[in-house]
């Protein structure tokens, strides 16, 4: 069997990008407004603020304003939820990401449901989940959306396949699989408790793998032919899959980096674009 065809994030969101400014260009004309993301850090963690700084660096290109603001790591919950709060308030914020993790201390579920639904760009509160387990109009989580663009783009119909999902968290695996379950796909979620995890994968036409755990998943693990997801993102570069070994069986796998992460930020700004056209639009 010939290797596995790389799934190209990166130029794929090139694309999204490039007609996300298009589409800002032409609200900003419309209505004299430029589209706002207002982004919250608490603390200095070297990896948050660089991931803060990309995703302001892709405003500028989306023809998006964003407008950063610095917490001190020692921001307690109140404070931080007074904060997202107030930006859901300001009319001149269309759209807000808090990065996380936001530190131990901090009650991370009751920040997000400080944001307002119709700013939740980044898809994170309980009224953002509904609607994407219901199919109703709303903000998708980035990360799962942008893996939804991804299959759509390479020609993969999750309809009728067996979609196995590794991983349960609330901004990425427990969304991808109602995100798959919405396009038919039959979802087996898998976690630290499945039990035998290979025998589980191996039954799978579409693997997620987003679980943060280095190389978990290997080309023994991996049915021929699957089309293989690797959202997780470890240090040194290195995902949840071991791409070696996987891309000797799989039909399509995606590459860390260059594969999901690109594709996430550019769904965070088609986002940010879609919520001031409906909040500037009577």
């Amino acid at each position: 069997m010939s290797q596995a065809r790389l799934m190209d994030g990166t130029a794929l969101a090139r694309r999204i990008v490039e007609e996300t400014a298009e589409k800002a260009a032409a609200l900003t004309g419309r209505t004299g407004t430029v589209p706002c993301l207002a982004t919250v850090l608490v603390g200095e963690d070297p990896a948050s603020v660089t991931y803060v700084r990309m995703k302001r660096n892709r405003c500028r290109q989306a023809g998006i304003d964003s407008r950063h603001v610095a917490l001190p790591a020692r921001t307690t919950t109140g404070e931080l939820v007074g904060t997202l709060r107030s930006l859901s308030a300001d009319p001149g914020v269309h759209g807000i990401l808090v990065q996380h993790p936001m530190g131990e201390h901090i009650d991370e579920r009751a920040a997000f449901e400080a944001i307002a639904p119709e700013k939740d760009v980044d898809g994170v509160t309980f009224a953002s989940f509904a609607t994407m387990s219901f199919g109703l109009p709303g903000f998708v989580s980035c990360t799962p959306g942008g893996i939804l663009r991804l299959l759509d783009a390479y020609g993969v119909d999750p309809a009728g396949k067996r979609a196995v999902v590794v991983g349960r968290s609330a901004i990425l695996g427990r969304p991808v699989g109602m995100l798959l379950l919405a396009r038919d796909a039959t979802v087996t979620y898998c976690h630290s408790r499945t039990r035998d995890l290979s025998s589980v994968v191996r039954e799978a036409d579409i693997v997620v793998a987003a679980v943060g755990r280095p190389r978990l998943i290997g080309g023994q693990d991996v049915k021929p032919g699957a089309v293989v997801i690797d959202a997780g993102y470890n240090p040194g570069n290195v995902g949840d899959v071991d791409f070696d070994s996987v891309v000797e069986r799989a039909s399509l796998i995606t590459p860390v980096p260059g594969g999901v992460g690109p594709m996430t930020i550019a769904t965070l700004l088609e986002q940010t674009v879609d919520a001031a056209a409906r909040q500037l639009t009577p």
